[in-house]
């Protein structure tokens, strides 16, 4: 398991507890400063650990990570001779390629993955090896999983989304969630108002880019509120009060975390259904 993360402060220890409690599990994370690293040492050290280090490289995404250059090799020496830690590799996120054409998105991948390279190069003429590079994201999976001596991270929900459907056309995942939704009522002759409020679907994104309705292509999302979802619709539409509409989110992995389970459905008929454990986001040690 990498913790994708830089562990500080409380959640430094708690990783330590965690770490401690599954003794059969391999984990790891990041470190992107001088001074997160040395804190993450002292911590790991003092509880008898020696914790995989992974260095964060920021490549574009300008979230987290160091950018290549000598603080880079600087860090990445302390964590190989640091107590408490070991070098694990270098981890990279490059989840700012939104290009749709698989083409212009592979040549953005390459240029920022080419820094990347250039560490690893400058590490191994210092006689310092690399054990892994963990890269990527969903947009650049395809474009990473060409490369040899890599480790891809992928890290959308399994059930895909209309967000990357739009954005990946040439990964031939299907989409497996879908939101059961029912209009309530109609305020004007060209206003729908559905129950889909952002209690029930990721609203980060702006109206348009929501919600999918897979079986209502002409209603176009315009205001939502906690409990409720409004569209526009055409002049003369044929949709009535008590109408179930499907809508397929356009991100999943948030939407997700909105419910405590998923209902199954094979064959047109409810088989069951899956508790979404980490929805509550709470491990008793």
């Amino acid at each position: 398991v990498l913790l994708a993360y830089q562990p500080q402060g409380p959640k430094l220890k708690r990783f330590i507890e965690v770490i401690k409690r599954y003794t059969g599990t391999f984990f790891s994370c990041l470190t992107d400063s001088l001074p997160i690293a040395t804190g993450q040492a002292h911590a790991f050290s003092a509880a008898g650990l020696r914790v995989p280090v992974f260095l964060d490289i920021n490549t574009g995404m300008n979230r987290t990570g160091i950018q290549n250059g000598p603080d880079a090799i600087e860090l990445y020496e302390f964590i190989k001779k640091a107590n408490g830690v070991s070098a694990g590799g270098v981890h990279a996120y490059d989840g700012h390629m939104r290009n749709a054409d698989i083409i212009q998105r592979t040549i953005e991948c390459d240029h920022a993955f080419s820094q990347v390279e250039a560490l690893v190069e400058s590490l191994r003429e210092k006689g310092i090896t690399v054990p892994a590079i963990i890269v990527g994201g969903s947009p650049s999976f395809p474009i990473h999983a060409k490369r040899k001596n890599v480790e891809c991270s992928p890290g959308t929900f399994a059930y895909w989304d209309k967000g990357y459907i739009d954005l990946c056309p040439e990964q031939a995942f299907l989409p497996a969630a879908l939101l059961v939704t029912r209009i309530i009522s109609l305020p004007s002759k060209t206003k729908i108002t559905t129950d889909l409020g952002h209690k029930s679907v990721a609203a980060e994104n702006e109206m348009g880019k929501r919600v999918f309705f897979q079986n209502a292509t002409d209603l176009k999302p315009v205001s939502q509120s906690e409990e409720h979802l409004v569209t526009e619709a055409p002049e003369g539409h044929s949709h009535k009060v008590g109408d179930v509409l499907y809508a397929l989110p356009y991100h999943i992995c948030p939407t997700v975390a909105l419910y405590e389970r998923v209902i199954t459905i094979e064959k047109g008929r409810i088989s069951g259904e899956w508790m979404n454990n980490a929805r509550d986001r709470r491990i008793s040690l």
